[in-house]
C-alpha cells in the first residue's frame, strides 16, 4: 500500500498541505493521513500512520522537512520503518530507501535540512534582538486576544471553532487556546 503523510506548521498554512496532499494523490497514495502541528511539538497522526503500516508498504511525503525535525528524528522514524518492511521515498528530493544511493542521500539531505533549520533559527533570533535594541520590535499584534469576548460569546451558541475563526479572521487554535482558557471544553471542528 502507497501511504502519504502531509504535515504544515500551523493550521494557518491550509494551502501548503493542500498542496502536499494533491502532489500525494497524483503519486497514486491509496492512504493519506494530514496533521496541522509543529515539528517539535506531538504529532499524533504520524504516530497513528507509523502503527498502522505493514511489510511491504511504502511511507510517502513530499518533502523531508514535513516529516522530521532533525537528522536524529528522522534515523528514528527510518529505523522504525526499516524494523516494520516499510520502504521511504521522499519525492522533492527523489529519495528511496530500497537503494544504497537513496539511504546516502536520505542522510546528508536530513543534514542538510537540519541545518538550514538551525541557521534560519539564528537569523530570527538575531533579527528579533536587533530590533528590540533599536527600539522597533514589540512582537506580534494579539489580534486573538483581543477578541476573546466575541469568541466566547460565538461558541456560547453553539458555532464551531472553525466557523469562530473564520468570522472573526483568526486561527482556529486561536479560538481552542481562549475557550479552553475560559474552561470551556471546545468540540473539534
Amino acid at each position: 500500500m502507497l501511504i502519504g503523510y502531509a504535515r504544515t506548521s500551523t493550521l494557518e498554512q491550509e494551502a501548503g498541505l493542500a498542496a502536499q496532499v494533491r502532489d500525494l494523490k497524483a503519486l497514486g497514495c491509496e492512504k493519506i493521513v494530514t496533521e496541522q502541528t509543529s515539528a517539535v511539538g506531538p504529532r499524533p497522526q504520524l504516530d497513528e500512520v507509523l502503527e498502522f503500516m505493514r511489510a511491504g508498504d511504502v511511507f510517502t511525503v513530499t518533502k523531508i522537512d514535513r516529516l522530521a525535525r532533525s537528522v536524529l528524528h528522522l534515523s528514528a522514524i527510518v529505523d522504525q520503518l526499516k524494523a516494520k518492511g516499510v520502504e521511504l521515498r521522499i519525492v522533492g528530493a527523489g529519495i528511496d530507501t530500497t537503494t544504497p544511493s537513496g539511504k546516502l542521500m536520505l542522510n546528508v539531505l536530513g543534514s542538510v535540512a537540519e541545518f538550514e533549520r538551525d541557521m534560519m533559527l539564528e537569523r530570527q533570533r538575531e533579527g528579533i534582538a536587533k530590533a528590540k535594541a533599536e527600539g522597533r520590535y514589540k512582537g506580534r499584534a494579539p489580534t486573538a486576544r483581543a477578541k476573546a469576548d466575541e469568541v466566547r460569546e460565538l461558541a456560547a451558541t453553539g458555532i464551531s471553532m472553525g466557523d469562530i475563526a473564520k468570522r472573526l479572521g483568526i486561527g482556529k487554535g486561536s479560538v481552542h487556546r481562549i475557550l479552553k482558557a475560559a474552561g470551556a471544553a471546545p468540540e473539534a471542528a
